[in-house]
């Protein structure tokens, strides 16, 4: 299977993912996180560094489940200025500590 290279658009919302679930870990450590998501380290690291830009749709999800985040919050937040927010958008604000 040949894979197409990630658009630019791709990489930034990579980027704000990894920027996002660093920020939402705060203190705890890499592993224990990876751990309770029942993920590898090395894969939390990647996609925390953007290394990893796509990552599949259950290790986001198992991901933002232990660091209390919602889907919402999460795409939200990584699709940023992709899309213009609506009012559906207020009815799942940012927790503080990832708003800023």
């Amino acid at each position: 299977m040949v894979r197409l290279p990630l658009t630019p658009e791709e990489i930034e919302r990579g980027q704000r993912l990894g920027a996002l679930l660093r920020r939402a870990r705060g203190e705890r450590s890499m592993l224990d996180t990876a751990l309770a998501a029942r993920v590898s380290p090395e894969t939390l690291r990647k996609i925390e560094t953007g290394r990893v830009a796509t990552p599949a749709f259950p290790t986001i999800a198992a991901i933002a489940d232990v660091l209390g985040l919602s889907l919402d919050a999460v795409w939200a937040e990584i699709s940023g200025a992709e899309r213009v927010a609506g009012p559906a958008d207020s009815a799942h604000p940012l927790p503080e500590r990832l708003a800023s």
